[in-house]
């Protein structure tokens, strides 16, 4: 019986495939206040600024393709039950291979209602060449047809899918986020006692509580292949 690896990605992996984080220095809150573009406030007040952001964020899917350790990590379900969480809205891990991957944070590719976001009637997945989704555009119930992307100020649904999956992990492994935006920094702390876990990224990254983590002070990529080589197949 396979073991049960659950992995926790963020923007760094994206990174690496040319998709620009949020955060980092030349980051997109450089160009774009959170709250013009990313906020339930930002959208009524002004949607088509908040069209436009992410009109340009799925044309930008086009021409980016999976890195390495989207790769890699889907090349793990050979030897491994994976499961991926990730904080990233775009759809390469699934471009990559990955069969089970649990979006926390919705998915550019789907637009939604208005009115009623997180209803299953009501999202929609857009082909590439729908990526342009106008002022007008209307969902199922008649409302405008809003990003399939959860707000700051916004519950996120799929935290306790998260939970549940993180609760049976036999290994977890966190790849290219900081630990600093909630609630998906707090899976950490549903880990079983004595479950190994494993952090990917380059920078130093404040482990929240009381957490013990072998820290793999890589890129994505690299990291991802070192752990593959010293940690889950030399044993």
């Amino acid at each position: 019986m396979k073991k049960h690896l659950v992995v926790l990605t963020g923007a760094g992996i994206s990174a690496e495939s040319g998709i620009r984080t949020f955060r980092d220095s030349n980051g997109l809150w450089e160009e774009y206040r959170v709250e013009d573009v990313a906020t339930p406030e930002g959208w009524a007040r002004d949607p088509q600024l908040v069209t436009d952001f992410y009109n340009q964020r799925r044309q930008q899917l086009l021409s980016t393709q999976p890195c390495a350790a989207h790769r890699l990590l889907a090349e793990l379900e050979q030897q491994y039950d994976v499961d991926i969480i990730t904080q990233n809205v775009d759809d390469l891990h699934e471009r990559a291979g990955s069969s089970r991957v649990l979006h926390l944070h919705g998915e550019l590719a789907k637009v939604t209602s208005s009115l009623a976001p997180n209803d299953p009637e009501q999202i929609r997945v857009l082909q590439p060449e729908e990526y342009e989704v106008k002022i007008g555009d209307k969902a199922k119930d008649g409302s405008p047809l809003r990003p399939y992307i959860v707000w700051f100020g916004e519950a996120v649904p799929n935290i306790e899918p998260a939970i549940d999956l993180t609760m049976q992990a036999d290994i977890f492994l966190v790849v290219g986020t900081s630990l600093n935006v909630y609630p998906a920094a707090g899976l950490l702390h549903y880990t079983r006692v004595g479950t190994p876990i494993y952090l990917i990224d380059p920078n130093d990254v404040q482990v929240p509580g009381n957490v013990s983590v072998t820290h793999i002070q890589q890129g994505a990529s690299a990291g991802v292949q070192e752990l593959m080589n010293k940690y889950l197949f030399n044993k």
